[in-house]
């Protein structure tokens, strides 16, 4: 197939090469990176967060997303257990700065962003290193850090230290020493706690010289602690007992069990009832029939 007209395919044309991966700009990619939240991915706004391995998150989606027990899943957050793992930053905004929306015949220059170090006014955009300081949270660039020596922070002129020093997005290198740094931070933490649980509390010299008496000094104020309760409840109110009259005429009912014996009652109403003396002499019960009907 093909060929008509004497065409010579070429080798190119027949052989598909190999694709070549797609290299990102380096504004694009700091653009994306510094303007935005690591876990929604949307810009950064007030209040913003900085995690322990130099990370910027919106506030509100890192809450969220503790509460969500999300957290964990995504990667670039998994180390945050809670609030000790960020710290509040408060970068310098810039004055004049405008976001909007960039219409599909305009330029937007992605070296612009919406922060600048307040010393030397640098953009907060990638090009240069930032750094925030752990104890206060204030954002500046680290070619100031470097160039003015001072024992005050140049954001709001508190302590400094070096050790409270974190750079914004750091190389590969130096963000697995933050990762090794925070394994051995909780490391020690976890082991301090453990050791105070398991260290017995300290008698007093008196308990020792005489741990009877202490004994019931405790069991004094154990007994005082109950009878805190014992005293606010109500007194029980006294069960009264129920008392019943005698009925007129219930003992002389109690003496006269049969009306055959009652020496008030005449003979032939005595007669009536199957007690009588006639009626027990009978060979035949009363209740046997005499004519069942039977013809």
């Amino acid at each position: 197939m093909g060929a008509d007209g004497g065409t010579i395919p070429k080798r190119c044309e027949l052989v598909p090469k190999k694709k070549k991966t797609e290299k990102i700009e380096k504004a694009v990619k700091n653009a994306v990176r510094w303007k935005n939240c690591q876990v929604s991915q949307q810009p950064l706004k007030k209040p913003i967060i900085a995690c322990r391995f130099g990370r910027l998150y919106n506030k509100d989606a890192v809450i969220e997303a503790i509460l969500n027990k999300t957290i964990a899943k995504v990667e670039n957050t998994a180390h945050i257990k809670g609030t000790k793992d960020f710290q509040g930053v408060a970068p310098h905004r810039q004055q004049g700065f405008q976001h909007g929306r960039v219409k599909g015949d305009g330029y937007q220059d992605l070296n612009v962003t919406p922060y600048i170090c307040p010393i030397t006014t640098a953009p907060m955009n990638g090009n240069q290193n930032f750094v925030v300081n752990w104890k206060c949270g204030c954002v500046f660039s680290e070619k100031a850090l470097n160039e003015i020596k001072t024992d005050a922070c140049h954001g709001c002129n508190g302590p400094i230290s070096a050790d409270d020093m974190v750079v914004l997005y750091p190389d590969d290198e130096l963000l697995e020493k933050y990762k090794e740094r925070l394994v051995a931070e909780r490391k020690a933490a976890k082991e301090k706690k453990a050791a105070i649980k398991a260290e017995p509390k300290e008698a007093s010299p008196d308990d020792l010289k005489n741990p009877s008496a202490a004994g019931a000094a405790n069991q004094s104020k154990f007994l005082d602690f109950i009878g805190i309760f014992s005293k606010s409840k109500k007194p029980a109110a006294p069960k009264r007992k129920m008392e019943i009259a005698p009925l007129k005429g219930a003992s002389a009912a109690k003496k006269a069990v049969s009306i055959q014996d009652d020496p008030n009652t005449s003979a032939a109403y005595k007669n009536l009832f199957t007690s009588c003396e006639a009626a027990r002499n009978k060979p035949e019960q009363h209740w046997v029939t005499h004519n069942p009907l039977f013809y």
